[in-house]
């Protein structure tokens, strides 16, 4: 996703549910040229809003949460998005993925964000069996040294989209797949 700052990332992130990068980047590319400040957003009507961003999807809700998450950011916090997950994650369409993913790249925060792409991926390959999210992170945030759950978080990412995909995994091609219990099944 492409973002200039914390404020910037969390909107882009908030549209980001059910919606690819792609979208988003594409969205948002308009969107932040009108409005630049949570102030902005705060001021908008919801179904302006979800005009705006109605190509990602879920737009009548995510309009929703923005301007309510940008009225808090205003009058709570002086427009500025906080830089801790409990204050994070009280914000309206702001859940534990989307709190880990502003305090990792936005606040350089060592957390470990789990989509459905690392959640797919660290069972596969038995990094986890955990069967929810969270448990994922827990399992994988034990295994990864602090420094670099960052950059493991993107590695993880790019590999299940690009080959240990959902539908069709490329497994003949995988670097890993000795280690795939989806592989020793068959």
């Amino acid at each position: 996703m492409q973002f200039s700052n914390p404020f910037e990332l969390l909107i882009a992130v908030i549209l980001s549910a059910q919606c690819t990068d792609k979208q988003v980047n594409k969205t948002t590319n308009s969107l932040f040229k009108k409005y630049k400040t949570p102030q902005d957003f705060a001021a908008l009507s919801q179904d302006q809003l979800a005009d705006e961003i109605k190509g990602c999807g879920l737009y009548r809700n995510k309009s929703l949460h923005i301007i309510k998450t940008c009225k808090i950011l205003t009058e709570r916090y002086g427009g500025r998005v906080p830089g801790n997950f409990v204050d994070l994650q009280a914000l309206p369409g702001v859940g534990r993925k989307t709190a880990n993913v502003v305090l990792n790249l936005a606040f350089g925060q060592p957390t470990f964000p789990v989509d459905t792409h690392i959640y797919r991926v660290a069972r596969r390959l038995g990094l986890s069996f955990g069967n929810t999210p969270r448990m994922v992170e827990k399992n994988i945030t034990d295994l990864i040294p602090v420094a670099e759950r960052g950059i493991w978080h993107h590695r993880l990412i790019h590999f299940g989209r690009n080959v240990c995909t959902a539908r069709n995994p490329n497994c003949a091609d995988c670097i890993v797949a000795q280690y795939c219990l989806k592989v020793k099944k068959t």
